[in-house]
C-alpha cells in the first residue's frame, strides 16, 4: 500500500509546474481511493513465511466480494459498512478494481484502481494494485500487494493479505459468512501469524 505523504512528495517534486489548486485537486483524489483500499504493502519483515494458495483463476474470482471482516488499517477509517469490491477482467489482462463503502452518516466512499499479477510468470494467487492515478503508474511504490492466502473451492470465500502481516481481509460473496467458516478462515490466517485477535467484523 501507498502512503499519502509519499504520493503528495513525488507529484510534488515531478511536476513543479502545477498550480497549486490542480495539486490540491490530486491528493484529494488519491486520498479517497486510499481510504477504502483493500490491498496492502509489503512490510519489512521475513517475505516468504506467509504462503498463498498455488494459483487462483481469475475468471472466476472476478465479481463481488463482500468484506466479512479486517484487520484496523488507516485506509479505512471512514467506511463503517457495507464494504464491498467489485473485479472485473479487462480485455489487456488487467483488472478493474471497484472498492465501495458507507461511512457512518450513510453517505458513500467509491474508488477505482488497476490490478496485475505481481509476476507476469508467478502464482496468479499475488497480484499488485493501484489506487494512484494511472500517469504514477511506473513508480512501484503505488503498487501494493494483494495476496490471496486462502481460498475455498467454490470461490464463495476468501483470505486476502499482505506478507508483512499488516493487512488482512475475509472476503465473502455473500454479506454474511456462517460462524463454522468464518473460524476456519481465521484459523487459517491465525496459523500464518496474523494477529487475529485484532479482526474487525463488519456489522
Amino acid at each position: 500500500m501507498i502512503y499519502l505523504d509519499n504520493t503528495v512528495l513525488i507529484t510534488r517534486a515531478s511536476y513543479p509546474y502545477m498550480e497549486s489548486h490542480m495539486t490540491r485537486t490530486l491528493t484529494q483524489a488519491v486520498a479517497l481511493a486510499l481510504l477504502i483500499s483493500p490491498v496492502a504493502r509489503a512490510q519489512q519483515g521475513p517475505l516468504g513465511d506467509v504462503q498463498t494458495v498455488p494459483a487462483v483463476d481469475l475468471n472466476r474470482y472476478m465479481g463481488r466480494w463482500h468484506e466479512v471482516a479486517r484487520l484496523p488499517n488507516r485506509f479505512q477509517k471512514a467506511c463503517d459498512r457495507q464494504t464491498t469490491a467489485d473485479y472485473e477482467l479487462l480485455l489487456d489482462g488487467a483488472i478493474r478494481v471497484v472498492n465501495t463503502c458507507v461511512r457512518a452518516d450513510a453517505s458513500s466512499m467509491t474508488a477505482e484502481g488497476r490490478a496485475r499479477l505481481a509476476d507476469p510468470k508467478g502464482p496468479t494467487s499475488r497480484l499488485k494494485v493501484r489506487f494512484a492515478p494511472a500517469f504514477l503508474s511506473f513508480i512501484p511504490m503505488v503498487w501494493g500487494n494483494y495476496w490471496v492466502l486462502d481460498l475455498a473451492p467454490d470461490y464463495s470465500v476468501a483470505l486476502v493479505g499482505d506478507p508483512g502481516r499488516e493487512y488482512l481481509w475475509i472476503l465473502s460473496r455473500t454479506p454474511q459468512l456462517d460462524d463454522a467458516t468464518y473460524q476456519r478462515v481465521v484459523a487459517v490466517a491465525a496459523a500464518q501469524g496474523f494477529d487475529v485477535a485484532k479482526l474487525i467484523k463488519a456489522p
